[in-house]
């Protein structure tokens, strides 16, 4: 099962390549799938490709949501 974490655009070197902050960590990312990527938008990689952009609520609800599932793992 792939889980598609949101990560947050950080940089665009070209149309085609750049980094994002995922869950803290600066990844390298190929927006080629994608049209019109800019820092700071919300996106979900798989295998290092950006396939999807969000807006940035549906981000949050997302992180929420899995800050949620990995706090009640512990219990």
């Amino acid at each position: 099962m792939c889980l598609g974490i949101p990560a947050k655009v950080t940089e665009v070197e070209n149309s085609r390549q750049g980094k994002a902050d995922y869950l803290g960590a600066k990844v390298r990312v190929d927006f080629s799938l994608l049209e019109d990527v800019r820092p700071g938008d919300w996106v979900i990689i798989h295998a290092g490709f950006a396939i999807t952009k969000l807006n940035e609520e549906e981000a949050q609800e997302t992180l929420a949501l899995l800050r949620e599932i990995t706090g009640s793992q512990g219990e």
